[in-house]
């Protein structure tokens, strides 16, 4: 028996009935042997963590646009954040932590720099259709490895896919939204939790907002400091979740669900849509609007931007040359996209 035989064997004895075992994985699009060591669920964790696409996560905006201060999220901060979320409550309901932490590492790999912003650019400029979840899919099925992509599981792609409904229910009922495993659901509502516990310090540190302005039933309801939040969120979580119909369906009690929704409609007004915020938004939205016209009309420097990102040649999949500017612009860091529009942009001098 190999190690990933016994820790199949292990997951067998421990795991809850509604969790997804590693074993009866609905495999790869592209059939490979197994590891013998690591289970399918920990190969794709591995291969997320080494991939180009997460390394860029550093230097991502998460809320506030390439932020000086150390202290500030990232779009890879906020990454391992949802991770250790989304594994505690995956721990606490004895389901499938490798799988949880697979899809919560590989959830914002399509993310565009400078945040929402960049995301609502791509929507202007590209398609109303672009969400940053179907790119985060793009990137791991086609976009990564020079273009070969990840070939992970089946759990781990659909989980990733649908990890965000933009303004949605916290936790959805439409079958349509939801994830194929209760692994994926989880990672949706630990993508919540995390982005309004660490946006709302961030956007406080920043002095955008004062903790006075909050609505008062967060702070009574959901707690006062970071850690106090993120308890409460998830205590609630794993608390109110039940079995029904023979599956587990995720649940938080009306008072908890009432109090997040108040702090993200609070968020969204103050924080996403403030002046301090907007007014770096519309300088990204030039960056980026001026990139995608330029690209669209330089395929030379198009196909030489696409090869240095190292995903794959700009002429060997057949896409659009809009589909490939789209992918290069939604791949880029924050620094990547300032580079390149100063250097096709700014005037250099004669040597």
């Amino acid at each position: 028996m190999t190690i990933r035989e016994e820790f199949e064997k292990r997951e067998k004895s421990f795991m809850s009935p509604f969790g997804c075992l590693s074993a009866e994985s609905l495999g790869r699009r592209k059939p490979e042997a197994p590891c013998p060591i690591r289970t399918a669920f920990q190969v794709d964790r591995d291969r997320i963590v080494y991939s180009n696409a997460f390394r860029r996560l550093k230097y991502k905006t998460q809320v506030f646009l390439s932020p000086l201060g150390d202290h500030y999220r990232t779009r890879l901060t906020h990454t391992l954040e949802v991770a250790e979320i989304a594994r505690n409550i995956a721990r606490a309901m004895r389901l499938n932590e490798d799988l949880a932490e697979a899809i919560a590492l590989g959830h914002d790999l399509g993310h565009t720099p400078f945040g929402h912003g960049g995301e609502t650019t791509l929507k202007e400029i590209y398609s109303e259709t672009y969400t940053h979840n179907q790119q985060s899919y793009r990137v791991v099925d086609q976009l990564e490895n020079n273009g070969r992509g990840l070939n992970l599981t089946v759990e781990v792609r659909d989980g990733i896919l649908k990890h965000s409904k933009g303004h949605g229910k916290i936790i959805p009922d439409h079958p349509d939204e939801m994830a194929r495993t209760v692994e994926g659901q989880i990672v949706r509502v630990a993508d919540i939790i995390a982005y309004l516990n660490h946006d709302l310090d961030d956007a406080i540190r920043s002095g955008v907002i004062h903790a006075e302005q909050l609505p008062a039933e967060c702070p009574q309801k959901i707690g006062r400091t970071h850690s106090e939040r993120a308890a409460a969120m998830i205590s609630d979580l794993i608390y109110a979740s039940e079995q029904q119909g023979g599956r587990l369906v995720l649940k938080m009690s009306a008072e908890m669900s009432a109090a997040m929704q108040s702090l993200r409609q609070f968020l969204y007004e103050k924080v996403y849509r403030s002046p301090k915020v907007h007014r770096e938004f519309i300088k990204a939205k030039k960056i980026l609007s001026e990139l995608y016209h330029y690209l669209l009309d330089n395929e030379d420097t198009l196909c030489r931007e696409f090869e240095r990102m190292e995903m794959g040649s700009c002429h060997s999949n057949g896409q659009s040359k809009e589909r490939l500017v789209c992918d290069l612009l939604a791949s880029m860091t924050d620094r990547y996209a300032l580079d390149l529009y100063e250097k096709l942009f700014f005037p250099s001098p004669l040597v």
